[in-house]
Protein backbone atom coordinates (compact mmCIF):
# COMPACT_ATOMS: atom_id res chain seq x y z
CA UNK A 1 0.00 0.00 0.00
CA UNK A 2 0.86 3.76 -0.68
CA UNK A 3 0.18 6.29 1.32
CA UNK A 4 -0.48 9.63 0.18
CA UNK A 5 2.05 12.76 -0.41
CA UNK A 6 1.80 14.94 3.07
CA UNK A 7 1.78 18.08 3.76
CA UNK A 8 1.68 20.37 7.10
CA UNK A 9 -0.53 23.02 7.65
CA UNK A 10 0.36 25.89 10.60
CA UNK A 11 -2.62 27.83 12.16
CA UNK A 12 -1.79 31.18 13.92
CA UNK A 13 -5.01 32.66 15.05
CA UNK A 14 -4.08 35.99 15.28
CA UNK A 15 -5.44 39.51 13.38
CA UNK A 16 -5.88 42.90 14.08
CA UNK A 17 -9.10 42.87 13.83
CA UNK A 18 -11.79 40.49 12.71
CA UNK A 19 -13.50 41.31 9.32
CA UNK A 20 -17.26 40.96 8.93
CA UNK A 21 -17.43 38.26 6.47
CA UNK A 22 -14.76 35.95 8.24
CA UNK A 23 -16.03 32.59 9.90
CA UNK A 24 -12.04 31.48 10.08
CA UNK A 25 -10.86 30.75 13.53
CA UNK A 26 -8.89 34.28 14.25
CA UNK A 27 -9.00 36.27 16.92
CA UNK A 28 -8.16 40.31 17.41
CA UNK A 29 -5.07 41.21 19.21
CA UNK A 30 -6.25 43.85 21.83
CA UNK A 31 -3.07 45.39 22.46
CA UNK A 32 -3.02 47.38 18.79
CA UNK A 33 -5.44 48.60 16.58
CA UNK A 34 -3.86 49.20 13.43
CA UNK A 35 -0.49 48.81 11.76
CA UNK A 36 1.55 51.12 9.62
CA UNK A 37 4.18 49.35 8.75
CA UNK A 38 7.01 51.32 10.61
CA UNK A 39 9.71 49.56 13.04
CA UNK A 40 8.00 51.17 16.27
CA UNK A 41 4.04 49.50 14.88
CA UNK A 42 6.16 46.15 14.10
CA UNK A 43 7.23 45.75 18.20
CA UNK A 44 4.02 46.79 18.96
CA UNK A 45 2.86 44.33 16.82
CA UNK A 46 5.26 41.52 18.47
CA UNK A 47 4.53 42.85 21.66
CA UNK A 48 0.57 41.94 21.68
CA UNK A 49 1.76 38.21 20.50
CA UNK A 50 2.98 35.49 22.67
CA UNK A 51 5.02 34.00 19.58
CA UNK A 52 7.40 31.92 22.17
CA UNK A 53 4.99 30.29 24.19
CA UNK A 54 2.96 29.95 20.63
CA UNK A 55 6.05 28.30 18.94
CA UNK A 56 6.60 25.96 21.81
CA UNK A 57 3.01 24.82 21.77
CA UNK A 58 3.13 24.16 17.88
CA UNK A 59 6.28 22.11 18.53
CA UNK A 60 4.54 19.85 21.52
CA UNK A 61 1.54 19.58 18.43
CA UNK A 62 3.79 18.47 16.36
CA UNK A 63 5.67 15.60 18.58
CA UNK A 64 2.62 14.51 19.65
CA UNK A 65 1.62 14.14 16.17
CA UNK A 66 4.58 12.72 14.00
CA UNK A 67 3.68 8.87 14.26
CA UNK A 68 0.84 10.43 11.63
CA UNK A 69 4.38 11.18 9.40
CA UNK A 70 4.88 7.44 8.86
CA UNK A 71 8.04 7.85 7.50
CA UNK A 72 6.94 10.43 4.95
CA UNK A 73 8.66 13.67 3.99
CA UNK A 74 6.89 16.87 3.77
CA UNK A 75 5.77 18.06 0.08
CA UNK A 76 4.22 21.29 1.49
CA UNK A 77 3.83 23.93 4.45
CA UNK A 78 0.85 26.45 4.84
CA UNK A 79 1.21 29.27 7.32
CA UNK A 80 -2.79 29.67 7.33
CA UNK A 81 -4.57 31.97 9.98
CA UNK A 82 -5.79 34.81 11.04
CA UNK A 83 -2.75 36.73 9.46
CA UNK A 84 0.41 34.49 10.23
CA UNK A 85 2.37 37.52 8.90
CA UNK A 86 1.94 39.46 11.95
CA UNK A 87 4.65 36.79 13.45
CA UNK A 88 8.29 37.95 13.19
CA UNK A 89 10.71 36.41 10.17
CA UNK A 90 12.24 35.40 13.11
CA UNK A 91 9.59 33.80 14.34
CA UNK A 92 8.16 32.10 10.72
CA UNK A 93 12.16 30.71 10.66
CA UNK A 94 12.04 29.12 14.24
CA UNK A 95 8.75 27.27 13.62
CA UNK A 96 10.57 26.08 10.08
CA UNK A 97 13.65 24.63 11.95
CA UNK A 98 11.91 23.18 14.45
CA UNK A 99 9.82 21.11 11.64
CA UNK A 100 12.63 20.63 9.59
CA UNK A 101 14.13 18.80 12.83
CA UNK A 102 11.29 16.20 13.54
CA UNK A 103 10.13 15.31 9.86
CA UNK A 104 12.21 15.99 6.86
CA UNK A 105 11.62 18.03 3.93
CA UNK A 106 11.49 17.14 -0.07
CA UNK A 107 13.78 19.12 -2.04
CA UNK A 108 11.41 20.88 -3.72
CA UNK A 109 8.91 21.60 -0.87
CA UNK A 110 6.44 24.48 -1.23
CA UNK A 111 6.26 26.69 1.72
CA UNK A 112 3.37 29.23 1.56
CA UNK A 113 2.81 32.17 4.22
CA UNK A 114 -0.45 34.30 4.20
CA UNK A 115 0.27 37.98 4.35
CA UNK A 116 -2.13 40.93 4.57
CA UNK A 117 -1.12 43.85 2.97
CA UNK A 118 -1.44 46.17 6.40
CA UNK A 119 1.11 43.67 7.97
CA UNK A 120 4.08 43.45 5.88
CA UNK A 121 6.63 45.87 4.40
CA UNK A 122 9.14 44.96 2.16
CA UNK A 123 11.89 44.07 4.80
CA UNK A 124 9.38 41.21 6.67
CA UNK A 125 9.09 40.01 3.08
CA UNK A 126 12.71 39.22 2.81
CA UNK A 127 13.00 38.20 6.22
CA UNK A 128 10.61 35.42 5.51
CA UNK A 129 12.12 34.98 2.03
CA UNK A 130 15.55 34.20 4.15
CA UNK A 131 13.19 31.48 6.89
CA UNK A 132 12.47 29.29 3.97
CA UNK A 133 8.82 30.80 2.89
CA UNK A 134 9.36 30.59 -1.34
CA UNK A 135 5.79 30.86 -1.59
CA UNK A 136 3.41 34.02 -0.22
CA UNK A 137 -0.32 34.07 -0.36
CA UNK A 138 -1.29 37.93 -0.03
CA UNK A 139 -5.14 39.08 1.22
CA UNK A 140 -6.15 41.40 -1.15
CA UNK A 141 -10.08 40.82 -1.36
CA UNK A 142 -10.53 44.60 -3.32
CA UNK A 143 -8.37 47.39 -4.64
CA UNK A 144 -12.03 49.77 -3.83
CA UNK A 145 -11.35 51.85 -0.91
CA UNK A 146 -15.06 51.91 0.21
CA UNK A 147 -15.56 48.10 -0.94
CA UNK A 148 -12.19 47.76 1.66
CA UNK A 149 -14.16 49.71 4.18
CA UNK A 150 -17.03 47.75 4.52
CA UNK A 151 -15.13 44.27 4.31
CA UNK A 152 -13.58 45.26 7.57
CA UNK A 153 -9.85 45.73 5.99
CA UNK A 154 -6.59 47.68 7.48
CA UNK A 155 -5.10 48.28 4.05
CA UNK A 156 -5.83 50.69 1.65
CA UNK A 157 -5.16 49.96 -2.07
CA UNK A 158 -2.36 51.26 -2.50
CA UNK A 159 -1.16 49.24 0.66
CA UNK A 160 -2.12 46.19 -1.63
CA UNK A 161 -0.53 47.29 -4.90
CA UNK A 162 2.86 48.21 -2.92
CA UNK A 163 2.70 44.62 -0.98
CA UNK A 164 2.71 42.49 -4.25
CA UNK A 165 5.72 45.13 -5.49
CA UNK A 166 7.42 44.48 -2.64
CA UNK A 167 7.31 40.47 -2.73
CA UNK A 168 8.29 40.76 -6.22
CA UNK A 169 11.48 42.89 -5.20
CA UNK A 170 12.31 40.55 -2.04
CA UNK A 171 12.83 37.32 -4.47
CA UNK A 172 9.16 35.72 -4.30
CA UNK A 173 8.37 34.66 -7.88
CA UNK A 174 5.60 32.83 -6.62
CA UNK A 175 3.11 35.07 -5.25
CA UNK A 176 -0.93 34.62 -4.74
CA UNK A 177 -3.43 37.37 -4.56
CA UNK A 178 -6.50 36.54 -2.67
CA UNK A 179 -9.44 38.59 -4.52
CA UNK A 180 -13.24 38.46 -3.86
CA UNK A 181 -16.35 39.40 -5.70
CA UNK A 182 -20.12 39.53 -5.44
CA UNK A 183 -18.94 42.26 -2.56
CA UNK A 184 -21.88 44.43 -1.23
CA UNK A 185 -23.80 47.25 -4.00
CA UNK A 186 -20.43 45.89 -6.38
CA UNK A 187 -21.15 46.12 -9.87
CA UNK A 188 -19.66 44.42 -12.50
CA UNK A 189 -17.67 47.14 -13.99
CA UNK A 190 -16.62 47.67 -10.05
CA UNK A 191 -15.48 43.85 -10.32
CA UNK A 192 -13.82 43.82 -12.91
CA UNK A 193 -11.65 46.53 -12.64
CA UNK A 194 -10.74 44.67 -9.17
CA UNK A 195 -9.80 42.00 -11.14
CA UNK A 196 -7.47 44.44 -13.87
CA UNK A 197 -5.40 45.72 -11.32
CA UNK A 198 -5.23 42.08 -9.78
CA UNK A 199 -3.90 40.74 -13.08
CA UNK A 200 -1.51 43.76 -13.55
CA UNK A 201 0.64 42.84 -10.59
CA UNK A 202 1.47 40.00 -12.41
CA UNK A 203 1.23 36.95 -10.25
CA UNK A 204 1.58 33.83 -11.30
CA UNK A 205 -1.67 32.72 -9.25
CA UNK A 206 -5.13 34.05 -8.49
CA UNK A 207 -7.51 33.18 -6.44
CA UNK A 208 -10.43 34.44 -7.26
CA UNK A 209 -14.15 33.87 -5.57
CA UNK A 210 -17.48 35.30 -5.02
CA UNK A 211 -18.20 36.37 -1.32
CA UNK A 212 -20.44 34.03 0.81
CA UNK A 213 -21.85 35.42 4.26
CA UNK A 214 -21.10 32.27 6.39
CA UNK A 215 -22.49 31.65 9.61
CA UNK A 216 -21.23 32.88 12.95
CA UNK A 217 -19.79 36.07 10.90
CA UNK A 218 -21.22 39.58 11.61
CA UNK A 219 -22.35 39.60 7.98
CA UNK A 220 -24.49 36.64 8.48
CA UNK A 221 -26.16 38.30 11.33
CA UNK A 222 -26.90 41.80 9.18
CA UNK A 223 -26.60 41.08 5.72
CA UNK A 224 -25.60 43.99 3.32
CA UNK A 225 -26.82 44.44 0.10
CA UNK A 226 -25.25 42.15 -2.31
CA UNK A 227 -25.70 41.53 -6.39
CA UNK A 228 -28.42 40.37 -7.79
CA UNK A 229 -28.17 36.65 -9.25
CA UNK A 230 -27.98 37.99 -13.09
CA UNK A 231 -25.24 40.49 -12.29
CA UNK A 232 -23.04 37.75 -10.62
CA UNK A 233 -23.34 35.26 -13.06
CA UNK A 234 -22.27 38.02 -15.52
CA UNK A 235 -19.18 39.36 -13.31
CA UNK A 236 -18.08 35.30 -12.86
CA UNK A 237 -18.56 34.85 -17.01
CA UNK A 238 -16.90 38.16 -18.19
CA UNK A 239 -14.11 37.74 -15.36
CA UNK A 240 -13.13 34.96 -16.38
CA UNK A 241 -12.69 35.38 -19.63
CA UNK A 242 -10.69 38.17 -18.38
CA UNK A 243 -8.51 35.72 -16.81
CA UNK A 244 -7.89 33.88 -18.91
CA UNK A 245 -7.10 35.96 -21.94
CA UNK A 246 -3.74 37.26 -19.33
CA UNK A 247 -2.82 33.75 -19.34
CA UNK A 248 -3.98 32.49 -16.52
CA UNK A 249 -5.88 28.62 -16.45
CA UNK A 250 -8.79 27.80 -14.14
CA UNK A 251 -7.55 24.32 -12.26
CA UNK A 252 -9.72 24.43 -9.57
CA UNK A 253 -13.18 26.14 -8.63
CA UNK A 254 -11.82 29.63 -7.98
CA UNK A 255 -8.06 28.97 -8.17
CA UNK A 256 -6.47 30.62 -11.57
CA UNK A 257 -2.58 29.73 -12.30
CA UNK A 258 -0.15 30.35 -14.73
CA UNK A 259 1.49 27.35 -16.50
CA UNK A 260 3.28 25.28 -13.53
CA UNK A 261 2.52 27.53 -10.39
CA UNK A 262 -0.58 25.82 -9.11
CA UNK A 263 -0.56 25.63 -5.40
CA UNK A 264 0.63 22.31 -4.76
CA UNK A 265 -0.08 22.04 -1.27
CA UNK A 266 -3.60 23.00 -2.10
CA UNK A 267 -3.92 20.13 -4.68
CA UNK A 268 -2.87 18.00 -2.08
CA UNK A 269 -5.98 18.59 -0.51
CA UNK A 270 -7.88 18.45 -3.59
CA UNK A 271 -6.48 15.09 -4.30
CA UNK A 272 -7.99 14.11 -1.21
CA UNK A 273 -3.87 13.72 0.43
CA UNK A 274 -2.93 13.52 3.80
CA UNK A 275 -1.95 16.60 6.21
CA UNK A 276 -0.55 17.05 9.90
CA UNK A 277 -2.22 20.24 11.24
CA UNK A 278 -0.78 22.21 14.42
CA UNK A 279 -2.18 25.35 15.87
CA UNK A 280 -5.15 26.50 17.54
CA UNK A 281 -8.22 24.92 15.66
CA UNK A 282 -6.24 23.46 12.78
CA UNK A 283 -7.72 20.38 10.91
CA UNK A 284 -5.46 16.99 9.98
CA UNK A 285 -6.51 14.40 7.79
CA UNK A 286 -4.13 11.21 8.36
CA UNK A 287 -4.40 7.29 6.57
CA UNK A 288 -3.54 4.93 8.73
CA UNK A 289 -2.85 1.27 7.57
CA UNK A 290 -6.31 -0.55 8.77
CA UNK A 291 -6.55 -4.98 9.11
CA UNK A 292 -6.79 -7.15 5.55
CA UNK A 293 -5.23 -4.11 3.41
CA UNK A 294 -7.49 -1.61 4.73
CA UNK A 295 -7.55 2.38 5.34
CA UNK A 296 -8.60 4.15 7.98
CA UNK A 297 -8.70 7.88 7.44
CA UNK A 298 -8.91 10.42 10.47
CA UNK A 299 -9.55 13.91 10.71
CA UNK A 300 -8.80 15.42 13.59
CA UNK A 301 -9.45 19.24 15.30
CA UNK A 302 -6.99 20.84 17.98
CA UNK A 303 -8.21 23.27 20.95
CA UNK A 304 -9.62 26.09 19.11
CA UNK A 305 -8.87 28.98 21.50
CA UNK A 306 -5.29 30.27 21.79
CA UNK A 307 -5.44 30.41 25.52
CA UNK A 308 -6.65 26.76 25.21
CA UNK A 309 -4.53 25.80 23.22
CA UNK A 310 -1.42 27.09 24.96
CA UNK A 311 -2.20 25.66 27.89
CA UNK A 312 -2.94 22.46 26.51
CA UNK A 313 -1.93 19.11 27.36
CA UNK A 314 -3.80 17.01 24.78
CA UNK A 315 -3.98 19.24 21.67
CA UNK A 316 -7.09 17.25 19.97
CA UNK A 317 -10.35 18.73 20.79
CA UNK A 318 -11.72 16.14 18.26
CA UNK A 319 -11.12 12.71 16.05
CA UNK A 320 -13.45 11.21 13.96
CA UNK A 321 -12.48 8.05 11.97
CA UNK A 322 -14.79 8.28 8.22
CA UNK A 323 -17.08 5.73 8.00
CA UNK A 324 -16.98 3.54 5.00
CA UNK A 325 -20.21 5.20 3.45
CA UNK A 326 -18.81 9.27 3.99
CA UNK A 327 -16.03 7.86 1.95
CA UNK A 328 -17.40 9.11 -1.77
CA UNK A 329 -18.56 11.83 -0.77
CA UNK A 330 -15.41 13.28 0.92
CA UNK A 331 -13.30 12.24 -1.80
CA UNK A 332 -15.50 13.78 -4.33
CA UNK A 333 -16.35 17.07 -3.16
CA UNK A 334 -12.50 18.03 -3.21
CA UNK A 335 -11.53 15.87 -6.22
CA UNK A 336 -14.01 17.36 -8.30
CA UNK A 337 -13.18 20.68 -7.19
CA UNK A 338 -10.30 20.63 -9.49
CA UNK A 339 -11.38 21.36 -13.65
CA UNK A 340 -9.28 17.83 -14.88
CA UNK A 341 -10.77 16.30 -11.83
CA UNK A 342 -8.47 13.39 -10.97
CA UNK A 343 -7.08 9.96 -12.36
CA UNK A 344 -9.42 7.17 -11.54
CA UNK A 345 -7.01 5.17 -10.13
CA UNK A 346 -6.65 7.62 -7.29
CA UNK A 347 -10.03 6.59 -5.57
CA UNK A 348 -8.91 3.00 -4.65
CA UNK A 349 -6.17 4.39 -3.58
CA UNK A 350 -7.01 6.54 -1.74
CA UNK A 351 -10.04 5.29 -0.16
CA UNK A 352 -9.42 1.67 0.08
CA UNK A 353 -13.14 1.28 -1.74
CA UNK A 354 -13.39 0.05 -5.21
CA UNK A 355 -14.03 2.24 -8.06
CA UNK A 356 -17.43 0.09 -9.19
CA UNK A 357 -19.01 1.19 -5.38
CA UNK A 358 -19.09 4.80 -7.60
CA UNK A 359 -21.01 3.22 -10.47
CA UNK A 360 -24.70 3.82 -9.92
CA UNK A 361 -24.26 7.40 -9.59
CA UNK A 362 -21.43 7.98 -11.96
CA UNK A 363 -23.81 6.56 -14.52
CA UNK A 364 -26.85 8.85 -13.88
CA UNK A 365 -24.88 11.61 -13.70
CA UNK A 366 -23.25 10.69 -17.14
CA UNK A 367 -26.62 10.36 -18.43
CA UNK A 368 -27.95 14.04 -17.10
CA UNK A 369 -24.77 15.58 -18.78
CA UNK A 370 -22.80 16.29 -15.83
CA UNK A 371 -19.92 12.97 -15.49
CA UNK A 372 -17.29 12.13 -18.22
CA UNK A 373 -16.79 8.53 -17.76
CA UNK A 374 -14.85 7.77 -20.72
CA UNK A 375 -11.69 9.84 -19.99
CA UNK A 376 -10.05 7.77 -17.33
CA UNK A 377 -10.84 10.43 -15.08
CA UNK A 378 -13.68 11.38 -12.45
CA UNK A 379 -14.25 14.30 -14.01
CA UNK A 380 -17.51 16.79 -14.21
CA UNK A 381 -18.74 17.75 -18.03
CA UNK A 382 -18.07 21.78 -17.95
CA UNK A 383 -21.75 21.42 -16.94
CA UNK A 384 -21.16 19.82 -14.22
CA UNK A 385 -18.29 22.16 -13.18
CA UNK A 386 -21.08 25.14 -12.66
CA UNK A 387 -23.50 22.84 -11.19
CA UNK A 388 -21.37 21.25 -9.09
CA UNK A 389 -23.36 21.30 -5.60
CA UNK A 390 -25.97 19.11 -7.44
CA UNK A 391 -23.20 16.58 -8.64
CA UNK A 392 -22.58 15.95 -5.03
CA UNK A 393 -25.54 15.92 -3.89
CA UNK A 394 -26.26 12.63 -5.96
CA UNK A 395 -23.62 11.15 -3.85
CA UNK A 396 -25.01 12.58 -0.62
CA UNK A 397 -28.27 11.32 -1.09
CA UNK A 398 -27.22 7.82 -1.53
CA UNK A 399 -25.31 7.27 1.43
Amino acid sequence: MTLPPLSLYIHIPWCVQKCPYCDFNSHAVDRFKAVTGTPEEAELRQAGLPEQDYIAALMRDLEADLAGAQGRPLTSIFFGGGTPSLFSPEAIGQILQGVEQRIPFTDDIEITLEANPGTVEQARFEGYRNAGVNRLSIGIQSFDPAQLKRLGRIHNSQDAIRAAESARKAGFTRFNLDLMHGLPNQTEAEALADLQQAIDLQPDHLSWYQLTLEPNTAFYQAPPPLPDDDTLWEIQQVGQRLIASAGYQQYEVSAYAKPGSEARHNINYWQFGDYLAIGAGAHGKITWPAANDDLEIVRTSKQRHPKQYLNAVDYISQRTALEPAELPVEFLMNALRLKEGVDKALYPQRTGRPLSSLSPELEKLQKMGLMELGTGRLKTTDEGFIYLNAVLETFLSSE
